[in-house]
């Protein structure tokens, strides 16, 4: 694993699920990781875990629907780390429970204020404060990585309305601010895991399986899905990458970031391809004609584009 010691990073929304995932990983590799959340005794478990890997991990409970203890979180940071941040990673998101609970809902069967506001107020709003506060820090110093959590999500319909709006935005905001930021060597991406096992997807999808069609399938695709360290993983290759900013701006996958650095999950399996014409046949149900298609058969990123909605 490439090191990360001496660098300083804030993952927010670390207590549970790929935020907390993504905090072990730059743990591992020697960071600082500053953790944010709600629940004291998730975080602390987790800057237990964070600690005995090597790293130093440092708690930080608050809301991030809360603008002042966001703006209170980074100036923490500035002033104990003496002005360094060095890895942003905008994973906090408030909207999983509503979004089951809306589930098979049209949008204008459900309330828009509280739609928009819980899915995108954290979700999408304050990933573009943290990204603001956090570039003021590192376009002084010359260097730095804001990497945005998105999903496949911002591409095509998935979930809701709101979450497919949600996550095309966070998607562009990466773009956009990567224009403004690449002359202060300052790198913006988004990030798109694969389907990830989750503690939610665990204790939901695949541990009560109701035997539906939708249920079935679901559940087969998480069977096969990353676990929560995956995408830390690939920040962290991310991070020592002496090229990174060729890659700002763009659009990047758990899987590809894989195939390019040769790294493996923490499991030791190779991440789903979800560019693979097989994975998308056994996700359509064509378990078995999926089977006879070679791994090498991939759709290429410009064909990914040309399935949005968007020409």
């Amino acid at each position: 694993m490439p090191s990360l010691q001496g660098k300083v990073c804030v993952v927010t929304g670390a207590a549970r699920g790929i935020g907390r995932g993504i905090a072990l990983q730059l743990g591992e590799a020697g960071a600082t990781v500053y953790i944010t959340g709600r629940t004291e005794k998730n975080l602390a478990d987790c800057v237990q875990e964070i600690n005995n890997r090597g790293g130093k991990g440092i708690p930080i409970i608050m809301d991030h629907g809360n603008d002042s203890d966001v703006e209170a979180l980074f100036e923490r940071v500035k002033q104990e780390q003496k002005g360094r941040l060095d890895i942003l990673v905008n994973n906090a998101y408030a909207g999983v429970s509503l979004i089951d609970k809306s589930s098979g809902k049209k949008f204008y069967e459900t309330d828009p204020v509280e739609q928009w506001d819980v899915i995108n107020g954290v979700g999408l709003r304050n990933h573009y404060i943290c990204a603001t506060l956090a570039s003021r820090i590192m376009v002084k110093q010359q260097h730095g990585l804001i990497v945005n959590i998105s999903s496949f999500g911002g591409l095509r319909y998935l979930f809701n309305v709101a979450y497919g709006v949600g996550k095309a935005a966070v998607d562009r905001m990466a773009a956009d601010c990567a224009v403004e930021l690449k002359k202060s060597n300052v790198a913006f991406i988004s990030l798109w895991p694969g389907p990830v096992k989750t503690e939610y997807i665990q204790e939901n999808i695949l541990n009560k399986n109701d035997g539906s069609p939708g249920s079935l399938q679901s559940a087969s695709m998480f069977a096969k899905g990353e676990t929560i360290e995956c995408a830390g993983r690939a920040i962290t290759y991310l991070a020592n990458d002496p090229n990174l900013m060729k890659k700002t701006g763009r659009i990047l996958q758990t899987c590809d970031l894989a195939r390019e650095y040769g790294f493996t999950d923490i499991d030791g399996k190779v991440p789903l391809d979800t560019r693979s014409l097989g994975t998308a046949l056994a996700r359509a149900g064509y378990t078995g004609l999926a089977g006879y298609v070679p791994e090498c058969i991939r759709f290429p990123c410009w064909m990914v584009h040309f399935m949005s909605y968007k020409f």
